[in-house]
C-alpha cells in the first residue's frame, strides 16, 4: 500500500495551530503564577510554573515536526488508511463501502496556509484526513463521492434483483 505524505504547507499550519494553543496555555499558566504564587512568594510553585512553560515551549517546537513526518494516508479501492500521531501513533482504516457522508472543511488557520480537511462519516463515527492542499482535498472528496455512489448503485441494483 502506497502512502501519501503531506505538503510543506501542512507543517506551517501545524506549527501555527500548536503555537496558538501554546500562547493560550502559557497565558493561563503565567496568570496563575502571577495571581496565586507571586503574592505569597512561593518559590517552589513559581519554579514549577516556569518548568511547565519550558516543557510547553519544547513541545511547541518538536511536536509539529514529528506529527508532520508521521502523518500519512492511503486511499485505494477497498479502504481509506490514515496514520497519525506524535507520541502514540493512531491508525484508522475505513472500508469504502462503509462511507455515509463526505465533507470538506477549512478553518481560519487552514485558509491562511491553503489547506483543507476531508471529513468522512461512517456509522462508527468520523475520520478526518487533515492538512491537505485544497485542490487535493477536493480531488479526494470527488473520488470518494464517486465510490460511494457506485456502491449505492450496486446495492440498489442487488435489491432490485431480489438479493439482500
Amino acid at each position: 500500500m502506497k502512502y501519501e505524505k503531506l505538503s510543506k504547507r501542512a507543517l506551517g499550519c501545524m506549527y501555527a495551530a500548536t503555537w496558538i494553543g501554546i500562547i493560550i496555555i502559557g497565558g493561563i499558566v503565567a496568570a496563575a503564577n502571577f495571581i496565586f504564587f507571586i503574592p505569597g512568594e512561593l518559590q517552589i510553585a513559581q519554579t514549577i510554573c516556569w518548568c511547565v512553560l519550558g516543557v510547553i515551549l519544547i513541545i511547541g517546537i518538536v511536536s509539529p515536526w514529528f506529527r508532520f513526518h508521521r502523518y500519512c494516508y492511503s486511499i485505494n479501492d477497498e479502504c481509506i488508511d490514515i496514520k497519525e500521531g506524535y507520541i502514540f501513533v493512531e491508525r484508522n482504516i475505513v472500508p469504502i463501502e462503509r462511507l455515509h457522508k463526505l465533507q470538506t472543511n477549512r478553518g481560519p488557520i487552514d485558509q491562511l496556509f491553503g489547506v483543507a480537511k476531508v471529513i468522512v462519516t461512517t456509522a462508527g463515527g468520523d475520520v478526518v484526513i487533515r492538512f491537505l492542499e485544497v485542490q487535493k482535498a477536493e480531488e479526494i472528496a470527488d473520488l470518494l463521492r464517486m465510490r460511494i455512489n457506485e456502491a449505492a448503485r450496486r446495492e440498489k441494483g442487488g435489491e432490485a434483483n431480489g438479493e439482500q
